[in-house]
């Protein structure tokens, strides 16, 4: 299974921000328009990953990346990756 990616490069300031954007993703999910998304904040990664654990269905897979670019803050190098596949 070839995983559709969305990336978005935005980050919220409070949890429940992240969870609100995190719901809207996780539709998107849901309704198979894609089945992965990339994001450096931590936040949505993790309320992401929380919503789509409810569905029986997907397995979700988490990855934590780092990357060094210059003049990036170290705290800025990460990023996430949340991902579902099909429970068969």
């Amino acid at each position: 299974m070839e995983i559709e990616w969305k990336k978005e490069t935005i980050i919220f300031e409070t949890l429940r921000e992240s969870e609100v954007w995190a719901d809207s993703i996780a539709n998107e999910i849901h309704g198979r328009t894609i089945n992965g998304y990339i994001t450096p904040d931590y936040k949505i990664a993790y309320a992401l990953s929380f919503f789509l654990a409810t569905n029986p269905d997907f397995v979700v897979h988490t990855e934590k990346s780092f990357s060094i670019h210059p003049g990036l803050k170290v705290e800025d190098s990460f990023i996430y990756k949340v991902w579902v596949t099909i429970n068969s």
